[in-house]
Order: C-alpha cells, then structure tokens, then sequence
C-alpha cells in the first residue's frame, strides 16, 4: 500500500498567541517527564494540549503498511533520544490521530518500571496507556482476549540516550533480544518504527566510550535503571539562551511494515537470532525507504552497538 501520513498542521504563519500556546505545549510535556515521576484515559489522550505539542516541532506519523487489528503487535521504537518526544505524541495520545490511522489498535508505550512506584506520576502517565517495560505486564497485556494489543518498546532503552547526539544515528539493538523473545511467545508480529529527527530537539553532551565521564553513567544506570544526561535546549522566552525548552525541529515517526513470527511459548536461540536479524533488515530497510525526505543525507547510513 502507499505511505499514508496524518494531516499535518496548517502551513499558515503562526500568530504569537499560537506559538505560545505550543511552547507551553512543548514545554509542560519536559516537566511532566523530568518531575512529576490511572489508567488510560481517552480524554487525557484527546486533549488539546497535544496538539499544541503537536505542531511546536512539528510531529508527523507516517503509515506504510496495514496492521489489522485481528492479531497482536510488538512495536520496537529507535531511537530513544532524550525524553521519546515522537513515541509519546503518536502513541500516548491522538494528536496525530493514530486511531484513525490504525483502527482498533491499542496501543500501549513501555516506559522504566520504576517511574510507576511514584504515586501521583503512576496514575498520570497510566492515564496515556503507558505501561512498565518488565516480562510480567508485557506478557499480561498480550494475553488479553481482545486482539489488536499493540506494545511500544524503546528497545534501546536509557543506555540508547547517551547517543542522543543530534544528527546521528546510533541505535543499542545488536545484543538487545527480549522483545523478540516477547513476540515469539505470544506470536505477535513485529513492526520497526523510526521516530527521525528525535535526536535533534535537544543538545547532548556525549562522553568518550571509556572516558570516567561514561563510566559513571553506565554505572549510575546498572543502580537505577536509567543514565543521567547532561543536555540543554532553548530558553522558555529567548531562543539565543539556554534551557529545557526544546529546539523545534520536525520528528517524523514512520510505522514500517508487519513481521509475522509464529507462537513458541518456549523460543530457541536460533529462532530468536533468526528473528532478530530479520528485524534489524527490515528496520534498516524502513530508514534507508525514509531518510531522504525526512531531511537526513542520502549518505548517511544506521549504526548498531
């Protein structure tokens, strides 16, 4: 089928009242995720707050292929970034109107599992369909009777945020295997999703492979499961100054196409490694497909650590 991409926002000038109203947009969803850590709520999904968030940068989401609704999904999402800005507005909400796009689809975004033992986080982001990324509530929701349970996976997790570094394209998928294992188990099919341009609404400071900078970091994940970064946008009121405010610059998510995997409640490791390598063919097809008019050079290639 052709590509099918949601209505994007009007290419009028903006008005000022508009451009604040989508910095507040942008701006409220950073300190959502740095400082406030129900269950899904399609009001809270629905409101008109994202899409203001919407269209700040702006965020699309593109559809190249049917995912029909009669079977389960396993969605692997690259690359992490900074705060998965693209995942949250496509999946988490209906700003771009995923349900339209993927009738009867349920989509639900792993997130640490830690950010659900916050009491007041929890019920917030569990309001968005957000879930813990651990075995138990991936296998419960695809077991649910209701078929179309489609999981969102940051596959490469907070390590993957430490090459946030804009411009790039480093994705931690090589030893990253336990949402292949996941579909196997289930007999979910597996879709890549790459979100462009999520790596470049913020400025990273990357350490040196080896360096004590990057030691610390890998070591302060090993204890709380996720990597402290230092990064920086712009300034709420100045775009010449620094700070958490994000740089508006387009995230294009494209949802590729569907990989059958067959159910074994018990996978080999060759039917893993069979599978893996599958997907990271078909998620390297699904980049080079889109590069170009996502605005990445044609020489520029995905790197897999």
């Amino acid at each position: 089928m052709g590509v099918a991409t949601a209505p994007p926002p009007p290419t009028t000038s903006k008005t000022l009242q508009k451009q604040y109203l989508e910095a507040v947009g942008a701006y409220q969803y950073v300190l959502t995720f740095l400082f406030m850590g129900g269950r899904r709520s399609e009001w809270i999904r629905n409101q008109a707050i994202w899409r203001q968030l919407r269209d700040y940068y702006p965020v699309k989401l593109v559809k190249t292929a049917e995912l029909p609704p009669d079977q389960n999904y396993v969605l692997g999402a690259h690359p992490h970034g900074i705060m998965c800005t693209g995942f949250l507005c496509n999946f988490s909400t209906e700003s771009n109107g995923f349900s339209q796009l993927f009738p009867g689809l349920r989509p639900r975004l792993a997130v640490l599992a830690g950010l659900f033992y916050l009491p007041v986080y929890r019920d917030y982001i569990m309001s968005f369909g957000l879930c813990p990324v651990s075995r138990q509530s991936l296998d419960f929701i695809l077991s649910q009777p209701q078929l179309g349970q489609a999981v969102v996976i940051m596959v490469g997790g907070a390590h993957e945020a430490l090459y946030s570094v804009p411009g790039e394209h480093c994705l931690t998928l090589q030893k990253r295997k336990g949402f292949v294992r996941l579909a196997l188990r289930h007999g979910a099919s597996l879709v890549p999703v790459y979100s462009f341009g999520e790596n470049d609404i913020f400025r990273l400071k990357a350490f040196a492979t080896g360096s004590w900078q990057h030691w610390c970091q890998l070591t302060f994940k090993k204890l709380m499961g996720f990597s402290p970064c230092i990064f920086w946008g712009r300034g709420l009121f100045s775009a010449t100054s620094w700070g958490l405010l994000p740089f508006a610059a387009p995230i294009t998510t494209v949802v590729g196409r569907p990989i059958p995997v067959p159910q074994r409640l018990h996978p080999t490791e060759e039917e893993v490694n069979h599978y893996h390598a599958l997907y990271m063919k078909a998620l390297e097809q699904l980049f080079e497909e889109h590069k170009e008019s996502c605005g990445v050079p044609a020489s520029t290639c995905l790197t897999f650590i």
